[in-house]
């Protein structure tokens, strides 16, 4: 090994050293299998690491880490290719073993295997070969053509027969068949042959090859583990899938496995002449440890946990230095863009490194653009709707927005210069598309076009609604309600599904986020939105991160809105912007002063707007919005045109809505004031069934009391 020095001195002392050929998880794993504990790999198992100056599969990184400690033999089973060896050599090795298994001693945890592995053939995996008669524990000399271990690799390889007896052989180009046997074999033809060969290949028992079932290849690995004849070391990955926990046999598989580990005990020398580590490997590699029983590996000092994480910046260094030539723009690239890149591709996996050079050809996005590679690279979209805006639609965007939210000057033009600045894509820091493009906590009175002014965003620079997603935070105000944002824990109910936010976001990246009433949720739910705001991104418990980078998050709130009724009565009539604006934007930050998160305020306090309460003028352009809707319905279902009588219906609202009472419910309570009108116009449709194309006319009577005429004849 050219980088690596695992070996340093004959008495086995000497440090343990990596100048980065090596990631720090296998260093900790060389250091846990000198000390003589067997280790539990869990995390990212299937991803590809830095091992002497080139890129490898776990799979070699650990095998060359066991083999580097002294193990003649490291063998790997899964559930799916049974037991294999990733090294040269070694599958040879370990048919000599299988064949004689070395007598067992018992090991330091008292449970050494027994020896006598020939009588019973379940525990080493397969019955002895044909024609072998020796004594259970003898040793096969050089010269010994009886041996079959000699000759048995080759026939594992390529599938054919046992070797070492001919009786059971099929017959070749047309000999004579077993003794006692002596039918002809039709010889003339190539095909005649073939028949006798396939004919007694059918009679003959198979061959025993290498043991393939988990619990088989378990028995003999304890065994082989339990000598200090032989060197070895042996990798059980994936046995959360096929042992799933919290059933009977799967427990008795894991307490077997756990013997196996445990009852393991020291070599006495190696091939190689290495030092052997101090005791023979049993190790285990899963994706989640939680999968795991908690007493299999918490109950017994012996036995250590390894978490692999994703590559550290070093790694990524190296990965970026070896694939430079495959990014776009790589002749002009320094190491300042190197060492950029470095730093915002934290948290990305090995493979997702090489893809990442990929894209970088793909999209034709150039290594000296982190960020726009970053983002194509994770969204994964071919047309980005920030840059398809027109230009003409986000220098008015404060027209069209006021168009839709009546009265709200003020938080409209905030608004408004929020997605200018996104789609201009100007910010602070290199990589600060990392953040979400605005984020903005709107709070006032109940009713006055919060919500409505979120749609309408959503509509604006996506297209269309379906952009909108709204979460209601009263739904949220249990401690364990944080999960559904973010997905359950490994091993809890509805660990697959994943969170509700990050499952949303992963789908559809471009997005206007509205979480309503923030101030019912627990305050461990806020805290789920420190790492939004701040780096842009939430891993759920499955390990999978969504990316808020082209998102718009705005959060509402009424913190202070039970006050306004008060206000409005010490003022009389309306109550002046700047006295509202004070009053809300105090109670907002005493508000999360007294939840004790005062750090998502400092993060949300640049984005806090203050919805004003409607005015008067406010009230007659609502009223008619709202009766506009109600006549497009009738047109639409009827044919008929419903026209509103304005000098009875403005003067009416105007009055109710002046009540302070009424006033602090906002848009919400016109509608409530107008559904009579709603009434009225259903009872005349049931009781005179105007014809379509007929005209009438809604309006209010001097008690207050609506009522629906027909012009031009009717009334």
């Amino acid at each position: 090994m050219s980088a690596i020095d695992l070996t340093k001195g004959e008495d086995g002392t000497g440090p343990v050293t990596a100048n980065g050929m090596m990631p720090l998880w296998a260093v900790s794993l060389g250091w846990e299998l000198r000390r003589g504990r067997q280790v539990i790999l869990n995390g990212q198992i299937r991803d590809r690491w830095w091992f002497e100056d080139r890129p490898a599969s776990f799979q070699w990184l650990v095998a060359g880490v066991l083999e580097a400690r002294g193990a003649d033999v490291v063998g790997w089973w899964d559930p799916v290719a049974g037991l294999t060896f990733p090294l040269p050599d070694h599958a040879e090795r370990f048919a000599r073993l299988a064949a004689n298994p070395p007598p067992a001693t018992a090991g330091d945890g008292g449970g050494g295997a027994s020896a006598d592995d020939g009588r019973h053939a379940s525990r080493d995996g397969g019955e002895a070969p044909a024609g072998d008669r020796r004594q259970p524990g003898a040793r096969t000399r050089p010269g010994d053509r009886d041996a079959a271990a000699e000759d048995r690799p080759s026939a594992w390889r390529d599938g054919g027969d046992a070797p070492g007896d001919d009786r059971e052989r099929p017959w070749r180009d047309g000999r004579d068949g077993p003794a006692g046997d002596r039918r002809p074999v039709d010889a003339r033809t190539r095909r005649g042959v073939e028949r006798g060969r396939d004919r007694s290949r059918l009679l003959s028992p198979r061959p025993a090859g290498p043991p393939r079932a988990f619990e088989d290849v378990l028995a003999l690995v304890h065994r082989i583990a339990a000598s200090p004849e032989a060197a070895t070391a042996f990798v059980f990955q994936d046995v959360d899938h096929h042992l799933p926990p919290g059933q009977p046999e799967s427990n008795l598989g894991y307490l077997r496995l756990r013997a196996a580990m445990t009852d393991a005990v020291t070599p006495r020398a190696s091939l190689a002449g290495r030092r052997p580590h101090a005791r023979n490997a049993v190790l285990c590699a899963v994706g989640d440890v939680g999968r795991l029983p908690g007493w299999f590996h918490q109950e017994d000092p012996r036995i250590a946990t390894l978490h692999i994480g994703p590559p550290d910046p070093s790694e990524r260094r190296l990965w970026l230095t070896w694939l430079r030539d495959e990014f776009n723009g790589a002749p002009d690239a320094t190491r300042q863009d190197i060492e950029a890149l470095v730093g915002a591709s934290d948290g990305m996996s090995g493979w997702e490194i090489e893809a990442l050079a990929r894209t970088s050809w793909l999209r034709g996005a150039p290594l000296q653009r982190p960020d726009k590679l970053l983002e194509l690279h994770r969204l994964n979209v071919s047309v980005d709707p920030w840059t398809q805006l027109d230009r003409e639609t986000v220098a008015r965007a404060a027209d069209v927005l006021g168009a839709r939210v009546v009265g709200q000057a003020k938080a409209v033009d905030a608004v408004a210069a929020a997605l200018q600045a996104a789609f201009v894509g100007v910010d602070f820091g290199g990589l600060g598309g990392a953040r979400p493009r605005g984020a903005f906590f709107f709070v006032g009175p109940t009713g006055v076009g919060k919500t409505e002014l979120a749609k309408t965003v959503a509509e604006l620079m996506f297209g269309d609604q379906s952009a909108y997603a709204r979460f209601d935070m009263s739904e949220y105000q249990q401690e364990h309600a944080a999960e559904r944002l973010a997905g359950a824990p490994p091993g809890y109910i509805g660990h697959e599904q994943g969170g509700e936010l990050t499952r949303r976001v992963q789908e559809r990246p471009f997005s206007v986020l509205l979480f309503d009433e923030i101030e019912k949720a627990h305050p461990r739910v806020l805290d789920k939105f420190l790492q939004i705001l701040e780096d842009g991104r939430l891993t759920d418990g499955r390990g999978q991160t969504a990316y808020f980078s082209q998102c718009l998050i705005i959060f509402t709130s009424n913190t202070g809105a039970e006050a306004v009724q008060d206000l409005l009565a010490r003022s009389g009539d309306e109550v002046p912007y700047a006295e509202l604006e004070e009053h809300f934007t105090h109670a907002v930050e005493e508000k999360f002063r007294s939840i004790g998160r005062p750090e998502i305020y400092g993060r949300l306090k640049p984005g806090v707007v203050v919805f004003d309460m409607l005015r008067r003028e406010h009230v007659v352009k609502i009223t008619d919005r709202l009766l506009g809707q109600l006549t497009e319905s009738v047109r639409e279902r009827h044919q008929v045109e419903l026209v509103a009588d304005e000098q009875t219906l403005h003067p009416w609202i105007t009055g109710r809505m002046s009540d302070p009472e009424r006033q602090a419910y906002g848009g919400r309570q016109i509608r409530n004031e107008l559904e009579p009108l709603r009434a009225a116009v259903v009872a005349h449709f049931l009781a005179r069934r105007p014809e379509p194309g007929s005209r009438l006319r809604l309006g209010i009577g001097a008690d207050g009391t609506p009522w629906v005429g027909t012009e031009e004849g009717g009334g």
